[in-house]
């Protein structure tokens, strides 16, 4: 069983479904409370996985995972999910519709990395250049290291710029001892 290609065809489906119904967004953010849900509780795979337990309480478990209020087809979802027997791979299902959603909505996700806070402005400025770049809507992740010394890190996508001190100070190094 091969749970990559498992979880992407009941994402593609769901994803499918969900833009039809005009729903995307609030399965996206269903589906991103179920990921949290999953690496903040790690109580809720057991469960899940737990063969004794009967699969309308998996269904509220899933549904309470999900933010309580759930839509219609995430409800529908979660019950076919439960039906197939493949709930072992939700969390994956989970992670593949937030990937392809942002594929389809062209949301790219950033990260910038700095050895001291930013000004909003400075962060503003940054996430415009990435938007430049990339031609669509940029989710960004701003945060502090002060291990980098000074500079900053930027990665989104597969580009990642490394302009911190920390690695101008590595690579001397690495010149001396030569």
């Amino acid at each position: 069983m091969d749970i990559g290609v498992i979880s992407v065809r009941y994402a593609r489906a769901l994803l499918g479904s969900a833009t039809k119904q005009g729903v995307e967004d609030q399965v996206c953010g269903e589906m991103q409370t179920l990921s949290e849900s999953f690496l903040q509780v790690p109580q809720l795979r057991s469960a899940i996985n737990n063969p004794m337990l009967q699969k309308s309480i998996k269904q509220h478990l899933l549904e309470t995972a999900c933010g309580g209020d759930v839509t219609d087809l995430t409800r529908k979802f979660i019950s076919l999910v439960l039906k197939e027997d493949r709930e072992g791979v939700l969390q994956f299902m989970a992670s593949s519709y937030i990937s392809l959603y942002r594929e389809l909505k062209h949301i790219t996700r950033g990260k910038l990395v700095t050895a001291v806070p930013v000004s909003p402005q400075t962060e503003d400025r940054i996430k415009g250049l990435v938007k430049g770049k990339t031609h669509g809507t940029v989710e960004f992740n701003t945060q502090t290291d002060p291990s980098l010394i000074g500079g900053f890190v930027l990665e989104y996508d597969t580009y990642r710029m490394d302009a911190s001190v920390k690695t101008k100070l590595q690579k001397i190094l690495k010149e001396l001892i030569k």
